[in-house]
């Protein structure tokens, strides 16, 4: 499934300002309603999880769980996703709970 994607600095920066954050080992996730009828995620690694590779790893491992988690695309939220240290070392199928609970915590996903 296909995602809008959050690019925009000041986007991300709302995110954490506004949103309501949740934390787990593995990943922190920002949530927010937005205005434009649908849900759009940003995925974020900072140089505190290692370097280029890990980042990018710790990335794909966070979008294949949201993928794999198969979100009702039309409720307007703006998710926000970031990777922690251990992330990168993680399998998708070991975020993917940890993200869904995270999401029905913050009300996005229906229990």
């Amino acid at each position: 499934m296909k995602f809008k994607a959050i690019n925009k600095n000041t986007e991300f920066i709302r995110g954490y300002r506004k949103g309501i954050s949740t934390v787990s080992p593995l990943v922190v996730t920002y949530v927010l309603k937005n205005r434009y009828g649908f849900t759009r995620i940003g995925i974020t690694a900072s140089k505190k999880v290692g370097c280029a590779v890990k980042r990018n790893r710790a990335r794909r491992v966070i979008r294949e769980a949201v993928r794999s988690l198969n979100l009702d695309m039309s409720q307007n939220y703006d998710i926000i996703f970031v990777a922690r240290s251990k992330t990168a070392r993680a399998k998708s199928y070991e975020v993917a709970p940890l993200i869904e609970k995270r999401l029905t915590d913050a009300g996005v996903i229906n229990a």
